[in-house]
């Protein structure tokens, strides 16, 4: 099993936004969800740099945010901000 889909399975929310202390787009992202009524749960690499290379293996994605959507029955990874704003509309 990956890690995010122990963190899909953990998390009671509609996204899961892997993130930076000092990102803007991390910041963006987190604002656009919540004004649409979504609601994520945020993993700071800054806060558990343990977790950034799995992740980054498992998307393949270096920058931040990485933008997974939780709603269905397997995680998707959506990308950053800008994949999420077209991902939803």
């Amino acid at each position: 099993m990956s890690l995010i889909t122990d963190h899909a399975d953990e998390a009671d929310t509609d996204f899961l936004i892997y993130s930076t202390n000092h990102c803007p787009y991390c910041t963006g992202v987190k604002g656009f969800l919540a004004g649409k009524g979504l609601t994520y749960t945020e993993y700071n690499f800054d806060q558990d740099g343990s977790i950034r290379r799995d992740i980054v293996n498992e998307t393949r994605h270096q920058t931040v945010p990485i933008v997974i959507d939780i709603r269905g029955e397997q995680p998707i990874f959506i990308g950053g901000f800008d994949e999420a704003r077209k991902y939803l509309g």
